[in-house]
């Protein structure tokens, strides 16, 4: 009768450390798994901050292309303006050559 009691005793022990080695392994799996939930949750700020910066760079583009289509525009239009002063101003010295030239005729 001393076996079975000291078998009992050895089996209570082998299923306690069986317990123990699963606890453990268990916390370990948990600890796993919070730390790829906080990894992805990392990823997942990380991607936010990302698309938000991409849609803060997508305006500042429109901007800037609003900006330059607008600079593009006056840059014609002064050029149209210099163009036509410098038209002016050439027939402007056409005609004071041509009221010189009949007044060292005369």
């Amino acid at each position: 009768m001393s076996d079975r009691h000291t078998n009992g005793v050895g089996n209570a022990e082998s299923v306690q450390v069986d317990i123990d080695v699963a606890t453990r392994r268990l916390m370990l799996a948990l600890d796993a798994l919070e730390a790829a939930a906080e990894r992805r949750r990392d990823a997942d700020r990380d991607e936010n901050e990302l698309a938000s910066r991409i849609q803060a760079l997508g305006a500042d583009r429109s901007r800037l292309a609003d900006e330059l289509d607008g600079s593009l525009v006056k840059t014609r239009r002064l050029e149209r303006a210099n163009r036509e002063i410098s038209e002016k101003l050439d027939a402007a010295i056409g005609t004071i050559r041509a009221v010189l030239d009949a007044g060292e005729d005369e």
